[in-house]
């Protein structure tokens, strides 16, 4: 529902200097940020659940307690994920 307006916000920023300095002024609302963490958060999930299911679909861990280890296991790394994410997003490295 919202690449098509990411992908046109990254094409906008890479036309010019001036459409650059537009989107970074952008990118600076807090409220805006947030959103994009979120964003990320979903993206960052669903490719860890995606490197999930490839190893279910090679029947590793294919039980129940399997699966719930591996859905804990696609929680925490896709937070932690965010996580550094959010650190860049905020400007603390």
């Amino acid at each position: 529902m919202c690449l098509p307006f990411i992908l046109y916000l990254l094409d906008q920023s890479l036309t010019s200097e001036i459409s650059f300095d537009a989107f970074k002024g952008f990118l600076a609302n807090p409220i805006v940020k947030i959103v994009t963490l979120v964003l990320s958060w979903a993206y960052l999930h669903h490719f860890c659940a995606g490197i999930r299911f490839l190893l279910l679909d090679t029947h590793v861990a294919v039980n129940k307690e399997g699966g719930k280890q591996t859905a804990l296991i696609v929680l925490i790394v896709s937070l932690l994920l965010t996580l550094a994410m959010a650190l860049k997003i905020f400007g603390v490295f």
